[in-house]
This record gives C-alpha cells, sequence and structure tokens, in this order.
C-alpha cells in the first residue's frame, strides 16, 4: 500500500484537481489524502473569527463569498449535470452548515468543526471526478478512524479503526480520505493543527505499513535554502529523518514539523515530490542520506521571542535551571533554543500566547529581558559540530550580523543562530554563499 497527501495547491483548482487524478489512477493500492482546497481553510477560519466577535452579518458575506469559487471549480471540473448537481447540493448544504451556528456562546467545538469542511469538500469533489471518469474509488471518512487523544494520535485505535474500515472495501485499489482532521477522545471533531494532512498521511502509513508515503506539493522537493528569498536553489535529493524532522521544525514549509516521526518509527521512506513537475525524483527522506553533502539545508523561523532572566543567585547553586523551566511548564509554553553563563540564562519561545504571565513569574527569579521579533536559522546536515570548517563558515558567514545566542552541540546534525528578523533574508544569502559557493569537507 502507498499513501499520497496532496495539498492545498495541488487541488487548488479543476484543473489541478485532473493533474491529481492522473497522478493516483494507476494499479498499485494507495490511499490518497487530500487537503482543502487553497484558500478554504484561511476563509474558514476567518468565519470563526467573526462569529466570535458577534458578527453575523460578516459571517453571511464571507460564506456567499465561498459560491462564486466553488460554482466556478464544480463547473470546470464535472460536465454531466448529475454530477454538478450532487457537487451544488453538497455546496447548499455547507452554506448552510456554515451560517447555521449561533454567534451567543460560539464555541471551540463549533469552530473545529467548521474548520473540517474544507477538507470534507475536497475530497466530495475528487471522489465525484472520478466517478464520473469510470474510476473505480472509496471515499473513507476520517473521522470514522483519525482518533487523538490529549492532543496525540492515538495509534492502536486509529490502526483498529482503519484495518477494519479497509476490510469492508475488499478488491478496491484506490481510498481518498481527509487530511487534518480527525475526532478526539470525547468523539468530538478535532484537528491535528494547520498544516496536519502531512502529519495525517505519515500516520495512516505508519498504520497501514506503507511501502512509502509521498507528499506532493508545488515545490520538487525540500531546498537547500528558502527559495523565496535565496535564489539559486536546489532540491536535496536525500534526508535523514532527523535533518527532515529538524529543517521542518525550524522552518521548511515543505513539511508538518510532526509528519516525520510516525515513518521513522517504521522506516518507512517518505518522498517530498512536486505536483506540477512529476518526473522530477523530489526528496527521499529515510533513514539515511548522502555523507558527501555535509550542509544539507537552511532553513529560517520566524516570530521567535527571546528572554533573558539574569541573577546572581545562578552562582554556584543549583535549582535555579528547574524553577526556570517550571514556570514554561506551568504555561505549556516549549523552549526551542537555551544559553547559559555563570548569571544569566537566555532561551526562546515561539508562543507568546503567555509570554505576560510567564515575566511576571520570571521576574521573581531576577532580572527579565525580552527581545521580539527574533529568527532562528538553523542550519542542518550530517554531524555538522564535528566538521571545523563547517563550524567555522557558519560563524564566517554572519559576522557582520547581530547575533543574539548561538546553539552549538546540543544536536550533531543542526548548528542554530538566532538573529533579528529584518536580518533574516540577509542571513540566508550570507549563508548560502558561503556553504554552497565550494564543497565543504
Amino acid at each position: 500500500m502507498l499513501v499520497y497527501k496532496f495539498g492545498g495547491t495541488s487541488v487548488g483548482s479543476a484543473e489541478r484537481m485532473v493533474q491529481v487524478s492522473n497522478l493516483i489512477v494507476d494499479e498499485k493500492p494507495k490511499i490518497v489524502v487530500l487537503s482543502a482546497v487553497s484558500g478554504t481553510t484561511n476563509a474558514l477560519v476567518g468565519i470563526c473569527d467573526a462569529y466570535y466577535a458577534g458578527d453575523k452579518p460578516l459571517v453571511e458575506k464571507l460564506v456567499a463569498d465561498f459560491k462564486p469559487k466553488y460554482d466556478q471549480h464544480i463547473y470546470e471540473l464535472l460536465e454531466g449535470e448529475a454530477a454538478r448537481e450532487e457537487a451544488h447540493a453538497l455546496m447548499d448544504e455547507k452554506y448552510a452548515l456554515l451560517n447555521s451556528y449561533s454567534v451567543e456562546g460560539f464555541s471551540t467545538e463549533q469552530e473545529r468543526e467548521i474548520h473540517a469542511q474544507g477538507e470534507l469538500i475536497s475530497t466530495k469533489l475528487m471522489h465525484l471526478y472520478l466517478t464520473e471518469k469510470g474510476v473505480n474509488s472509496v471515499l473513507l471518512p476520517a473521522l470514522d478512524f483519525m482518533r487523538s487523544e490529549n492532543g496525540e494520535p492515538a495509534y492502536p485505535e486509529i490502526e483498529k479503526r482503519l484495518e477494519a474500515t479497509l476490510a469492508q472495501h475488499k478488491g478496491e485499489t484506490l481510498f481518498i480520505t481527509q487530511g487534518y482532521i480527525c475526532t478526539n477522545e470525547f468523539e468530538k471533531v478535532d484537528n491535528l493543527q494547520r498544516g496536519g494532512s502531512d502529519y495525517t498521511a505519515t500516520i495512516i502509513g505508519a498504520c497501514v505499513n506503507a511501502v512509502e508515503v509521498q507528499i506532493w506539493t508545488d515545490i520538487d522537493g525540500m531546498h537547500n535554502n528558502d527559495p523565496r528569498f535565496v535564489e539559486n536553489t536546489k532540491a536535496v535529493e536525500q534526508l535523514t529523518y532527523d535533518e527532515a524532522a529538524e529543517l521542518a521544525y525550524f522552518g521548511a514549509k515543505i513539511l508538518h514539523p510532526l509528519a516525520v516521526l510516525p515513518a521513522q518509527t517504521k522506516d518507512i521512506p517518505v518522498r517530498l515530490k512536486n505536483t506540477m513537475a512529476p518526473k522530477a525524483f523530489g526528496t527521499l527522506i529515510g533513514p539515511t542520506s548522502d555523507n558527501a553533502i555535509p550542509v544539507k539545508s537552511v532553513a529560517a523561523k520566524n516570530g521567535i521571542v527571546a528572554i533573558k532572566i539574569k541573577s546572581s543567585r545562578m552562582l554556584m547553586a543549583y535549582g535555579f535551571l528547574k524553577q526556570v523551566f517550571e514556570v514554561f511548564e506551568k504555561y505549556s509554553t516549549p523552549i526551542d533554543m537555551i544559553t547559559t553563563s555563570e548569571v544569566a540564562v537566555s532561551l526562546t519561545i515561539d508562543n507568546d500566547t503567555h509570554l505576560e504571565e510567564i515575566v511576571r513569574d520570571l521576574q521573581s527569579l531576577g532580572l527579565v529581558e525580552v527581545d521580539k521579533d527574533m529568527t532562528i536559522v538553523c542550519v542542518v546536515g550530517q554531524m555538522l559540530v564535528e566538521n571545523a570548517n563547517i563550524v567555522s563558515s557558519v560563524v564566517n558567514a554572519l559576522k557582520s550580523l547581530p547575533v543574539r545566542m548561538i546553539s552549538y552541540g546540543g544536536s550533531k546534525s543542526n548548528i542554530s543562530v538566532l538573529i533579528p528578523t529584518f536580518e533574516k533574508n540577509n542571513a540566508l544569502n550570507l549563508l548560502h554563499k558561503e556553504l554552497y559557493s565550494e564543497e565543504l569537507v
């Protein structure tokens, strides 16, 4: 069994859906995971915001804004009147649902129900298209088998439910299902957070022991730098699971940060492919990679807040860091980078939801300084900390920039640097020139 995942841009128009159908229709058994049509999830988030704001007229306007886009999508995708009528009936049902909530007491439970509609629409439209073209496919509702508990995938339950669901369709080889959405331990609609369709695909891949999971997007694999800001980047042909996870976490948007883990636990290859250039090799993620290329890629993560706690109580004392970490645990806020000296500790977070409370609690431990609008630039590759040439090249490339922190040695495959966000593009280009202008050995 193969598992394919297609993102929002890959199903963003009727033409793109036809391209996807050409890629998935063959004799190989596969489960195809689809995201919502591009722009849909953002629009659904806007509708929820309007509900929370108590603005029902805005809700109705935002729902009405869906109609022209999906009317065109349906007209271009489907040819038969019966298929078009079924698609329009589906959309009328969704419009009614989106308008049906009350602004009074609008809840997160209802918000999640709204967010789920994008994937339910895209998969139904794809199923209708395949049916019209005479292609046998099974529409598998993800809400029947994707299950989370305390925000984490419930693997045994997913595997049991998915096995039972697939057993009902023996002989079928093409299955279409939704990414991103699931049910929680209360059997309520929930989700795997934004970008979670990648995660869905690798979870399914792990549960069915897939031969390979393929993540199809609009770029031909993970590049050695961010092509939005750096010229002459190229796709990296091979990455280890750990390298891919580091890059995804630190800003490589092509892959969900958690998506590698399910595949890694079962040693399932993950291939990143380009829907618009299907013959391109893409990037293969697995247990090994090409050691001849020590520096695989550079990524950057914005929205970072740096916090420095300075206190003479740290000097020759123990237990201080425990107290610091307990503050972040109290507010469920993960730490990205950390450096210490005799009398100070500096660290970074990427979620400032509880920043005010965190700073208040930390002030009982010492003087607290906060720097916002920071970026972590991450250099990822094989055994970087053991290669003096690479380390010196990273430092040399950024010597003209105001580096705030360096994380070195915590991981053999990662050197991370904290800089002000306004210097990000400059940093990416300086590193690209330094690291890829000549081979580092």
